[in-house]
């Protein structure tokens, strides 16, 4: 056997894989770059014994002795173990150059903007609140404020709002009386709310079903007054008092008889006639159709049946009138008298609700209340496919084109204009100190839908869009201007762009077997109602581009960062 056999060994595994090979020999100097396979300093290399065996390739060589280590390294070493936190020895705090900027409010502006700008924040970049409600030195009694916070809440989204703003609301409740590290959540059945006092303490929850919706815009307006004082430096509201006030919020009878909302309705009705081309005897036969839908519907709800069934009982008298005068041979425009009557029951406060939840991001909201208007124009499609189907089997001759005809008469659909959302605003049992102001909101949409579309010749989905922002933004600051919700001053003035004769017409088209003719004009008052939605939420946006929310610090905080 030869010196090179001797020198080789019996395995692999006979050598660790750090052990220098045996005719390694260390430079002379030792400035000069080392490997990065080289032996730490520290530790002692014997001379390897090629019979020895290792039970593991990883393992520390017998001899190697490891010295303490140094009190402070330059560099971290690959074969040390990573620096873990320490709550014992936590490492020092890192503070920019530049300080950490302070996210402040300015105290100028309503609260919701305050706290919608607030909600838009994360967590960790909220600023700490200022308790405007005194309390003793135990703090607030917290399950009365989140019980107190869920009663405010249910109001509002019972009676139409937002499902953003109804967030806006409960978090200004609890923030007013010094719960800070809550999250609100609203949904279109469901509210509910999680108060967090600590990071070692378990959070607090409640929530509340909403069963029952009222169109109730005075009710609406106490309940942001109530939410306003809450928080309001100056006024001092303890929960016992805000609690007596809730309850007289709830005991409030509406500010209108019934038999005033039936004639609202056939005002409205007559209204709606009158701006798609019809004369006086059209505008009482369809004010008479209206109100006989009207009280029709109230016997069914007295009766127990859901709203579906209410819609499609309320849109019957109507077009039973309209095609009893067509088969009279009265000279009248029948289908006036129709698309009258339905300007009355097109849901387009549930629609620009739903629209105004989708855009803000509350797509669950959103979908259910879509959901709900189209369930309600199933049933107003269904009452008026009946009484159309029997009318054409009697012989009545329906003209689509008979309603769309006529001299453009801009005075005389102005002041109709106005006695629609006059009427619009009475049904929704608003304050009377707004009527005067959404019913001239209402004539200017109405101004500059008939300016574009009939003047202009622009789309009539344009114009609608156009009228509707300029009403969303008025509305935004009458609201901000009354401290408010800007619901009383844009649902109600929305009322003349409603597409009714669009959606009588698609019915008419598919009664008459004209499926194509129907399908078009369905699919122009889809595009005519969510111009309106858009419209309005767009001018809701653009008017609060001229509103001074908070400092320079918070901007790059207040971005929304939903889906990245």
């Amino acid at each position: 056997m030869t010196d090179t056999e001797d020198r080789k060994p019996q395995s692999d595994e006979a050598r660790s894989a750090f052990a220098p090979p045996a005719a390694a020999v260390a430079p002379a100097d030792a400035e000069s770059p080392t490997s990065e396979f080289a032996v730490p300093e520290g530790l002692a290399v014997p001379r390897s014994d090629p019979d020895s065996e290792t039970t593991s390739e990883f393992a520390l060589p017998d001899g190697l002795e490891v010295t303490p280590p140094q009190p402070a390294e330059p560099e971290g070493s690959a074969f040390s173990p990573p620096r873990t936190y320490s709550a014992k020895q936590p490492p020092p705090a890192f503070t920019p150059p530049t300080g950490i900027p302070l996210v402040t409010l300015t105290k100028d502006v309503p609260w919701q903007d305050r706290m919608r700008t607030m909600l838009r924040m994360p967590v960790t970049e909220r600023p700490a609140p200022e308790p405007v409600q005194r309390h003793d030195e135990a703090g607030p009694a917290v399950p009365r404020v989140l019980d107190l916070t869920l009663r405010i809440g249910e109001l509002l989204l019972a009676g139409g709002e937002g499902a953003e703003d109804v967030e806006a609301a409960m978090f200004a409740v609890c923030r007013s009386y010094g719960l800070d590290r809550c999250e609100p959540n609203v949904t279109f059945t469901l509210l509910s709310i999680s108060y967090q006092p600590s990071l070692v303490d378990d959070p607090v929850t409640a929530s509340r079903t909403v069963r029952r919706r009222s169109p109730d815009y005075t009710r609406l307006a106490a309940v942001y007054q109530l939410v306003d004082d809450l928080s309001d430096d100056e006024t001092h509201v303890s929960l016992e008092e805000a609690y007596r006030r809730l309850a007289e919020i709830r005991r409030n009878r509406h500010p209108y008889p019934g038999w005033v909302l039936t004639g609202a309705s056939g005002l409205l009705a007559g209204a709606a006639s009158v701006l798609v081309g019809g004369g006086v005897l059209v505008f009482v036969a369809a004010a008479i159709g209206a109100m006989l839908g009207d009280r029709l519907a109230w016997l069914c709800a007295g009766r127990g049946l859901p709203e579906f069934y209410q819609f499609t009982a309320a849109a019957m008298p109507p077009a039973a009138i309209g095609v009893a005068l067509t088969v009279a041979h009265v000279d009248v425009k029948a289908s006036a008298v129709i698309t009258g009557g339905l300007f009355a029951l097109l849901p387009g406060r549930a629609l620009v609700a739903g629209v105004q939840d989708g855009l803000t991001g509350f797509y669950i909201t959103a979908a259910a209340r879509l959901l709900e208007v189209l369930y309600f124009f199933v049933g107003i499609v269904v009452g008026v496919l009946v009484v159309l189907y029997f009318g054409v089997q009697l012989g009545a001759e329906l003209n689509p084109d008979e309603a769309l005809g006529g001299a453009p008469r801009p005075v005389l659909q102005i002041a109709a204009s106005m006695m629609l959302s006059l009427a619009f605003a009475v049904l929704l049992q608003q304050e009377r100190s707004t009527v005067l102001l959404v019913t001239l909101n209402g004539g200017v949409a109405w101004v500059v839908y008939g300016a574009m579309y009939s003047t202009g010749g622009i789309s009539p989905v344009a114009a609608t869009a156009a009228a509707a922002g300029l009403v969303g933004l008025f509305g935004q600051l009458l609201a901000r201007y009354r401290f408010a919700s800007a619901l009383p001053y844009t649902t109600a003035a929305i009322g003349p762009l409603l597409p009714g004769s669009a959606t009588y017409f698609g019915l008419l088209g598919f009664a008459q077997n004209e499926v194509d003719a129907g399908l078009v004009f369905l699919t122009k008052a889809v595009a005519l109602a969510m111009a309106i939605a858009i419209g309005v939420n767009l001018g809701s946006e653009i008017s609060r581009l001229f509103l001074r929310i908070g400092s320079a610090e918070k901007r790059r905080a207040a971005k929304r960062t939903r889906g990245f």
